[in-house]
């Protein structure tokens, strides 16, 4: 009831007022849903990075201009402009891939000798690969079971994609621009939350405001910035091993990385790969770097990167990565696993304001 009566008491009496406000917020959404991927973006990035940020801005002798700009500049020089380039050179491997495809789809292709010599799984895929891929036009018959998809629109897709390189850098400008007065006015914007929140929801929000940006930085940190190592270390261990598109392999590890146990089903698909072309020694290698990496991150980096009161089982996880995914694009990957671990939060809090109740 008092939840109730403060968040009414936020709102204007009149109920006239009280539509018109409604009325203009949908109107606003509608005309800036838009922008709302950018701001998101921005606004992860700078939860994640406020502490490294309130460094800088001490050191900065709490000039927030000058800050909010350096910060700006390190986030572009250590994040934008790497992953920019890694993208569009992956985004040309890939591209090729397709085009493979294209042609084996034109003419068939026969079994290479080295996955029909693979112990059972050979004898297995054989006759699904004479059905769905030796036969001219069988692979298109397979991409749209299961994807829904013809082959040839899933290149002219891709082809698209890569003309609205102009939207993609407007995207990008408008989350720097966002991210900038994050950093230069995140203080005070968190100061007007906690005025709101406080009326809102009274006693809950003094646990609720600390658990969000923690949960917030941790999921990134611990999803994000672990997933994008794990795809740069081993994508130099695929071009080591000479493996054919290492950065798209790289990049599709790391975007693999941000599912529980998807970091080593791909290097070990990977080493599969090579063993069966014939580079045992190579695979062998690659094998063994990916499980001690592996270790390495599970044992001593992980574990003092991912803190904060929020750790995401599985199938939450995989919801949220999907879900980001096919509302958001690339940033959903970041937004839905955070949207998940928010809901997590919340219905964790709640359980913790009943349990004083239930002892009673």
């Amino acid at each position: 009831m008092f939840v109730e009566s403060a968040m009414f008491k936020t709102l204007p009496d009149n109920l006239i007022s009280r539509w018109l406000l409604i009325f203009l917020l949908l109107v606003a959404i509608y005309f800036f849903h838009d922008f709302l991927v950018p701001v998101l973006g921005a606004l992860i990035i700078g939860f994640a990075s406020w502490p490294l940020y309130r460094r800088l801005r001490s050191l900065c002798r709490n000039k927030d201009m000058l800050a909010a700009s350096l910060a700006v500049m390190l986030v572009m020089l250590v994040l934008v402009v790497p992953l920019s380039l890694t993208f569009a050179y992956a985004f040309g491997e890939i591209k090729g891939w397709i085009e493979l495809l294209i042609e084996v789809n034109r003419q068939g292709a026969d079994m290479p000798e080295w996955i029909r010599a693979l112990p059972a799984l050979g004898t297995w895929l054989t006759p699904y690969w004479e059905q769905y891929v030796a036969e001219p036009q069988a692979l298109s018959e397979l991409v749209h079971l299961l994807s829904g998809e013809q082959l040839g629109n899933i290149y002219r897709w891709m082809l698209a994609l890569g003309s609205r390189a102009f939207h993609l850098f407007l995207i990008l400008v408008f989350m720097l621009i966002t991210l900038f007065f994050v950093y230069k006015d995140g203080a005070l914007l968190a100061r007007q939350l906690d005025r709101v929140g406080e009326s809102v929801l009274a006693g809950h929000w003094a646990r609720f405001s600390r658990m969000v940006p923690a949960t917030v930085s941790s999921t990134v940190t611990g999803m994000g910035l672990i997933a994008l190592g794990e795809g740069v270390v081993l994508g130099i261990a695929y071009a080591v091993a000479g493996v054919p598109s290492p950065v798209a392999l790289g990049v599709l590890t790391g975007f693999m990385a941000l599912i529980p146990g998807g970091a080593p089903l791909s290097f070990t698909l990977v080493s599969l790969y090579l063993a069966g072309s014939g580079n045992m020694v190579a695979a062998v290698g690659l094998f063994l770097w990916g499980a001690v990496e592996l270790f390495i991150v599970d044992k001593t980096i992980r574990p003092r990167l991912v803190g904060g009161p929020i750790k995401l089982p599985f199938l939450p996880t995989f919801f949220g990565l999907v879900g980001g995914v096919t509302t958001m694009g690339i940033v959903g990957l970041f937004v839905g696993p955070v949207l998940m671990a928010l809901l997590v939060a919340i219905w964790r809090e709640w359980l913790h304001s009943l349990a004083p109740a239930a002892q009673e």
